[in-house]
């Protein structure tokens, strides 16, 4: 096994340049194409989320991989390479294996113990089979990562330590409020009608907020989410997104998670809906912290798939809703990310009774859909990725926590066992078609020497001579599996094609074949003349 893995994440890289470094699902599509390509990879995988975007690939040569993946990274997310690589961490072999174990377990997610990563996973799994760049490393990867993630969730009480990111956010604008009762009879303005936001639109449901405004720039969208939740009882209706200004002053809440390149919300516009004045000058150290820095590129929420895609569409309103809330529980876009840089103040509810802010934010985009300048209005209260990674880091672990990296460390050895034994197997495969070669030669010779023979003595002498090779080599192919499976077997498998003289091309043509089922492959090895 040669897995590498090269990212860029919240946790290595700010949030001006993770605004910028984004992938869209076309962009993705070629990035696996272009990795695929490259002479050092023969396999590839990436995981693009809002808050990180790894590149994964099955490579010969270490130094040529990170050199080759580092490249196309930055190509393809649009940041330069110079700017970027003091940002990209690398990890090889069993370290990558654990890396993608603890990000599917969500112990490397800005709010720890989330599940909505599985659903990530799953996705840039599926692209990878889509599109033929996933072999049989990464098939295996991808899927124990899954199963992995699962059994945290399922044997540990890591869901306690981890919770959406869109019921965090809320709970951030709450002021540690309980987050139903803050959200009650609220006007809520969703913006954007994807996973994200819709999941934002069903916990708000769920909250007994009084109305929701569903804006999107497909109205099918975003009509198809207002109908489920009127389905569930909620009172919604849809605006297109020009009259998103308008609806500002009559909203109580703003959730927004869209796909757009530039602000969905400028500071002026909140300002005017709140009947203030916003002056743009921003502080010279205040602007060094966070740049205004335009995006090249769309962001991963692109490549989400449509949370609603499953419910039927003859399913009843409160049956459709109930199916969408469940999945876009389990498969929500994950949005944050936490930046090296000093983060940008954050205005708390006030406290002794004083008036809390007049508007409610929530931007859970990246790149960000609300201007930071409304943390500056008064009458306004924004939460966004950076605050929330703020937040996060001062949040309590859970005790379960250590538990899941308990499973993670187990389940990283267990597959690195099963990799290594698994690259010994076609060798062994080839050793045993080879003795069953020489048998089959030796019968023959035996037929032509002793021509005499009944059927009954001739199965007899055959069955003998299997059997005698079968014992000879039962104990050496067994204990080659367990040193192969050990840490530095891999030489096993070299050392027994070595001793029998086993054609490389052959064992290479035996690892190609479905061994499962031997008796479909045309592997005769009788070893080289």
């Amino acid at each position: 096994m040669s897995l590498l893995v090269v990212g860029v994440s919240h946790r290595s890289a700010p949030v001006s340049v993770l605004e910028r470094a984004a992938l869209s699902a076309d962009a993705q599509a070629k990035l696996l194409q272009d990795t695929l390509a490259a002479e050092p990879a023969a396999e590839a995988a990436t995981l693009a989320t809002c808050n990180r975007i790894e590149l994964y690939a099955d490579v010969d040569k270490f130094h040529a991989g990170v050199a080759e993946l580092s490249t196309l990274l930055a190509q393809h997310c649009g940041v330069g390479l110079e700017e970027l690589t003091p940002y990209l961490y690398v990890h090889y072999e069993d370290r990558a294996v654990h890396h993608l174990f603890s990000v599917a377990c969500g112990l490397d997610s800005m709010v720890v113990g989330e599940g909505q990563i599985l659903g990530q996973i799953k996705d840039a799994l599926a692209l990878g089979q889509e599109l033929h760049t996933a072999g049989r490393l990464l098939n295996d990867l991808f899927q124990q990562a899954l199963r992995v993630g699962k059994r945290a969730h399922s044997e540990t009480g890591i869901d306690r330590a981890g919770q959406s990111v869109v019921t965090f956010g809320l709970e951030q604008l709450a002021g540690g409020a309980d987050v139903a009762g803050w959200a009650r009879g609220k006007r809520a303005l969703v913006i954007g009608a994807g996973s994200m936001s819709s999941l934002a639109a069903a916990t708000l449901a769920r909250a007994g907020a009084g109305e929701i405004i569903v804006a999107n720039r497909t109205q099918a969208r975003a009509e198809r989410l207002a109908e489920i939740l009127g389905g569930a009882g909620v009172t919604a209706a849809v605006v297109p997104m020009d009259a998103v200004d308008g609806e500002l002053a009559r909203a109580d809440l703003v959730v927004s998670c869209t796909g757009a390149t530039g602000l969905v919300l400028t500071a002026e516009s909140v300002a005017r809906a709140l009947g203030e004045e916003f002056t743009p000058a921003v502080p010279a150290a205040e602007a060094d912290a966070e740049p205004t820095v335009e995006p090249a590129a769309g962001t991963a929420a692109d490549a989400v798939s449509d949370a609603f895609s499953d419910v039927p569409a003859d399913a009843t309103a409160a049956t459709a809703a109930a199916r969408a809330v469940d999945a876009l529980e389990q498969h929500g876009a994950w949005a944050g990310t936490a930046g090296t840089a000093a983060p940008r103040p954050v205005r708390r509810i006030a406290a002794d009774g004083a008036a809390p802010p007049r508007l409610a934010l929530l931007d859970l985009a990246m790149p960000r859909d609300i201007d930071a300048g409304v943390h500056r209005i008064s009458g306004a209260r924004l939460v966004d990725i950076e605050s929330l990674a703020d937040a996060s880091a001062d949040a309590p672990m859970a005790a379960d926590v250590d538990a899941v990296r308990t499973i993670v460390a187990d389940e990283v050895a267990a597959f690195g066992a099963a990799q290594r034994a698994a690259h010994i197997t076609p060798t062994v495969v080839a050793l045993r078609t080879m003795a069953a070669g020489v048998v089959a030669g030796e019968i023959a010779r035996l037929d032509g020497r002793l021509p005499d023979l009944d059927d009954k003595e001739r199965a007899e002498i055959s069955q003998t001579v299997r059997r005698v090779v079968d014992k000879l080599l039962h104990a050496p192919t067994v204990r080659v599996k367990q040193l192969a499976s050990e840490p530095g077997g891999a030489g096993y498998a070299d050392a027994l094609r070595e001793l029998f003289d086993l054609d490389p091309l052959t064992v290479a043509a035996v690892s190609r074949a479905d061994l499962t089922d031997l008796s479909n492959t045309d592997v005769k090895n009788r070893g080289r003349a």
